[in-house]
């Protein structure tokens, strides 16, 4: 285990270092480790000027390459191997709760906001590619379609998941509805092209599949306080 001085709010494991992982924490600062070396962190980042609250390493493969998102209403663009960000993207007009790299576009990623809206980025340009209306809540969660390049789902304060597709953003393609209090975190599943998971400050986990007409397969209530993160294995198809 790693000790830092302020609370982290997210993790992401290298894609070509096994022992290597990125938090952000409440000061604003990324920090990289190294489970061989378990002394400290191997470099800290610190240039956002609120709470760092998204971190994520891309997957596609030939690019290393880390974005981060704030409450300072930015997205940041990092090599690890460089001491300072690469670029600093703009247009959010509040908090930025998650930024997610798409597994099919390499350099282009998501980001989610308290400003109601789902933007999605390409790092090769500073402006941003697309703003979708998403909710009309604080959108907190947002996730890439393993299997469609064209399809992400938002989840937000409103208690809704929607899933939106890039050729068409006037109306969502899917709208989710159960969960009782703040989505807090949603993510696609790496094995089926229509199944997702969603966590709530309402306790519960629960899985879709938007292709059902009723799409709510389970709900899981097994935790006695906020669920705030959740992700499917990679290698077990069937773990959480």
């Amino acid at each position: 285990s790693f000790d830092w001085n302020d609370g982290l709010f997210d993790v992401t494991w290298s894609e070509n270092n096994e022992n290597m992982l990125i938090t952000c924490s409440g000061d604003g600062s990324l920090q990289i480790w190294d489970m061989a070396k378990t002394k400290g962190p191997l470099q800290v980042y610190k240039e956002h000027t609120l709470e760092a609250y998204s971190v994520d390493w891309s997957q596609t493969r030939g690019e290393q390459l880390v974005v981060s998102g704030s409450w300072d209403q930015t997205a940041k663009l990092w090599d690890p191997a460089v001491g300072k960000s690469l670029c600093t993207f703009k247009g959010h007009e509040a908090v930025i709760y998650s930024t997610i790299w798409s597994p099919h576009i390499p350099g282009c990623f998501a980001s989610a906001s308290g400003d109601q809206t789902l933007r999605i980025w390409d790092v090769k340009t500073p402006g941003v590619k697309l703003v979708i209306p998403a909710h009309q809540a604080e959108v907190l969660s947002c996730d890439w379609c393993k299997y469609d390049e064209n399809l992400l789902v938002t989840g937000a304060v409103d208690c809704s998941l929607k899933g939106w597709d890039l050729r068409n953003i006037r109306q969502p393609v899917f709208v989710l509805l159960g969960h009782t209090y703040a989505i807090r975190r949603v993510k696609f599943s790496p094995f089926h092209a229509t199944i997702l998971a969603s966590c709530s400050y309402d306790f519960t986990v629960r899985f879709w599949d938007f292709s059902k007409p009723n799409p709510l397969l389970e709900t899981v209530e097994h935790h006695t306080e906020f669920t705030c993160g959740l992700d499917l294995s990679l290698h077990n198809r069937g773990q959480v």
